[in-house]
């Protein structure tokens, strides 16, 4: 079945068209304003000259006493963020590291991050970003998977270090490093306290910098892997200097008084490229918070008087759901920068806050390119100046169509579609540390002989004038909580269990929330009476990032595979957890609870009245 059969232009989606003449008008005013910046910026990555140290460096030229870093109650100016950065740099490379070496970090936001980040950058060492939020034999994979000549733990995540540390690969040669901050947990053993090293090293901006080139990987960044665990996706120079002139100068049109705030983790692309980088480019200043609070949310918005912040879909969906305020108006930001926010709630969120500019973009960890909404319209993630195909996709044998001559078919306005970019020059795709898993991630042939294009994953609105609306996510992988989480990587923690047969996860709309939450179907050898759901409950905790725990449980006497014995999902997914049309034993763990309940008509009511915010 043809994706496009059930989804053709309709007055369902022209309400999101893009008006041509308005196109027109606003194409002309960009180029006319921006034209010449952005044929510089395009020849970036091909003269190979700036990287994130050199960006730095040039900045805090600019821009020595402006603020650079805002943290809780403490500021470095654009001098002393570079001069701290280059203290970690110089210190580095006196013990010995050097370009094309790896750096792992596990912290939460704090300044030092940024600073650790930016050193081993000017130095051309690769950050290996760990993402904090994973737990006991998902973590322990990733930190083995890129084995750095340093390790350097926060505070703050020490103990999720130590818990696994018994099942890491580590050498003697490997230096430990600890970064203190509330000062709860002393020096451990076997560790150096990183700031006491540095504090006497030089200021001076280390030599390494001018060998550090545009197209040079500058960290590893970590995404959901369909074969069960997560991929380290290579982060290049370009994605960060690069990108940060796409986003600060032409989509948000930052200067140097602006002030973006971030309270997304910056394990993720979204602070590190999108977000920080964009307001760097202009010489302007990031507000870092440790994580995301509803709560002070706008205050610290006031406090800091922030003309921006980084954002995904539900966060603005959380900021939404909170009861309307007087003063909800009444803030100091001018744009946002983000993906993610779903067409449905778009005007709200923007009229509510009083926001003039949403800068939605499209572009994964790995991805070789991307969107950015540069002219301001509404309900897209914009445009993008690579080269890209939104062709048609068979849902039902989860492939894309091809033509007698074995090539595919672009889709028609208002269709969707697999969203594929061309891996050619600027553009080829990175990859990931494992060669087999780039290559996977590449179609050939698509258009026309000796083509390669990067698959997306993801299925895109056309929605005119070059612009795209994102729709879903396709294969093994789902969006929950702003990350996306690998099927295959929950399906093995559920076959720890003794008494799990088998198991197909998926994910499910919950009504009024963003992405898909997560939903495991079981098959189990026990009576469901005998099921020890509190046992399954501590089993994803021990094992899963809090966002990849399934909300939803479905018994099962049996599920359906393929030929090839791949799992059937669409139905289980249509039916989601529909308590008066699926017959089957349903569970869930509801918000701020730990362990599993029976699906009631109660509970199942209250959450579609959105009594539970999930």
């Amino acid at each position: 079945m043809e994706l496009q059969q059930e989804d053709k232009k309709t007055e369902k989606y022209e309400q999101y068209f893009i008006d041509k003449k308005e196109h027109k008008k606003r194409s002309k005013e960009f180029f006319e304003k921006f034209g010449s910046k952005v044929m510089e910026v395009q020849k970036m990555p091909f003269e190979n000259k700036i990287s994130w140290g050199s960006l730095l460096e040039k900045k805090a030229k600019e821009f020595a006493d402006r603020p650079a870093v805002f943290f809780e109650d403490e500021m470095l100016t654009y001098k002393e963020f570079n001069e701290s950065v280059n203290r970690y740099a110089n210190y580095f490379i006196s013990i010995g590291l050097k370009k094309g070496d790896v750096v792992e970090i596990l912290m939460k936001n704090r300044t030092e991050l940024l600073i650790i980040y930016t050193a081993n950058a000017k130095i051309g060492a690769i950050s290996s970003m760990i993402n904090n939020q994973l737990r006991k034999r998902t973590l322990s994979y990733c930190i083995n998977l890129t084995p750095g000549k340093f390790v350097v733990i926060g505070e703050g995540c020490y103990e999720l270090f130590d818990d696994v540390r018994p099942d890491l690969n580590l050498s003697e040669e490997q230096k430990l490093f600890f970064v203190p901050d509330q000062g709860d947990i002393a020096t451990p053993e076997g560790f150096e306290d990183l700031p006491s090293l540095v504090k006497d090293s030089s200021v001076d901006n280390p030599p390494t910098v001018a060998d550090v080139h545009t197209m040079d990987p500058i960290a590893y960044i970590f995404t959901s892997g369909t074969t069960g665990m997560p991929k380290a996706a290579i982060l290049l120079h370009f994605r960060t200097a690069v990108y940060g002139h796409y986003f600060g100068v032409f989509a948000a049109r930052f200067r140097p008084e602006d002030i973006i705030y971030i309270c997304l983790p910056f394990f993720h692309g979204t602070a590190l490229e999108t977000g920080w980088s964009a307001v760097m480019a202009t010489g302007g200043s990031v507000v870092v918070a440790r994580k995301f609070s509803v709560s002070r949310f706008w205050d610290d918005i006031r406090k800091y008087k922030a003309t921006a912040f980084s954002y995904v879909g539900e966060l603005c969906r959380y900021l939404i759901n909170q009861p309307p305020r007087p003063d909800d108006a009444t803030n100091t930001v001018k744009t946002v920068i983000g993906n993610g926010l779903r067409p449905e709630i778009w005007m709200e969120f923007k009229t509510r806050f009083d926001i003039p500019r949403i800068i939605e973009f499209y572009g994964a960890s790995e991805g070789n390119a991307g969107f950015a909404n540069n002219l301001n319209f509404d309900y897209t993630v914009g445009s993008s100046i690579a080269q890209y195909a939104v062709v048609k996709y068979d849902i039902e044998n989860d492939e894309p169509i091809r033509d007698e001559k074995g090539r595919m078919k672009k889709v028609g306005l208002g269709e969707t579609g697999l969203l594929l970019m061309l891996s050619h020059g600027a553009y080829e795709f990175a990859g990931y540390t494992d060669k087999k898993a780039t290559e996977a991630k590449l179609y050939h042939n698509v258009l026309k002989e000796g083509d390669a294009y990067f698959n997306s994953g993801d299925l895109m609105r056309d929605i005119g004038c070059g612009h795209l609306q994102f729709v879903d996510r396709l294969g093994d992988t789902y969006r929950w909580k702003g990350h996306n989480v690998s099927t295959t990587e929950v399906e093995e923690v559920l076959s720890v269990h003794d008494d799990i047969e088998m198991s197909a996860v998926y994910g499910i709309q919950i009504p009024h929330t963003d992405g898909r939450a997560g939903m495991a179907a079981i098959v189990s050898n026990i009576s469901i009476e005998d099921f020890d759901l509190k046992r399954l409950a501590e089993i994803f905790r021990d094992n899963l990032a809090p966002y990849a725990i399934p909300i939803f449980l479905r018994f099962k006497s049996e599920l359906t595979v393929t030929p090839t014995f791949k799992l059937k999902k669409g139905k289980l997914k249509e039916e989601g957890f529909d308590f008066y049309n699926v017959d089957d034993s349903l569970y869930v763990i509801l918000p701020g609870e730990s362990e599993y309940v029976p699906l009631t008509k109660e509970i199942y009511e209250n959450i579609l009245d959105q009594k539970y915010k999930f």
